[in-house]
């Protein structure tokens, strides 16, 4: 499901809009919305051979692990933001290492474009933050299985950095 997706009226002016691909438009006021993703900042934090991950308080996937991170604030570089995330989630000052890269994950009805780093904790007290319960350290052969995860790309990223252990 699409950000747009039974979208009927202009949100300006009320006019019946019409779908063109990937925007909706407004024969009236000529007003248009496009279905972008939502940019997001998350990091695989690292220390001692294992990757810190935090059980999710509420929903969407409630209960789930989670890589911390969360949405980009509109006048907010994207590392900017990791750094703000990761604080208020995990309580800990990092130190991003290396870009690992770009994933597309669907999260409630829109499409988030994941920027994702691999991170190194520097200072700071760790304890979740208002929307996690729980932090724990997991080492390259304890990662939750995936079922176990919320968002289907963290299997595929923690695979990824788990072959970086077994081949280093």
């Amino acid at each position: 499901m699409g950000r747009l997706d039974g979208w009927q009226f202009c949100p300006r002016c009320g006019t019946r809009g019409e779908h063109r691909g990937p925007s909706f438009a407004c024969p009236k006021c000529r007003h248009v919305e496009w279905s972008n993703p939502v940019p997001g900042s998350q990091a695989v934090l690292e220390r001692d051979g294992c990757v810190l991950l935090g059980r999710r308080r509420f929903e969407p996937s409630k209960g789930l692990w989670d890589l911390p991170g969360g949405f980009v604030d509109e006048h907010e570089h994207p590392l900017e933001a990791l750094h703000r995330e990761l604080r208020e989630e995990t309580g800990i000052e990092i130190e991003p290492v290396e870009f690992l890269g770009i994933w597309m994950q669907p999260y409630a009805g829109r499409m988030v474009l994941c920027l994702t780093w691999l991170a190194h904790p520097v200072t700071g007290v760790e304890a979740p933050g208002d929307d996690l319960v729980e932090l724990r350290w997991f080492g390259p052969n304890e990662l939750p299985a995936p079922e176990e995860l919320a968002f289907e790309t963290f299997d595929e990223i923690l695979s990824l950095w788990r072959a970086r252990h077994e081949h280093a």
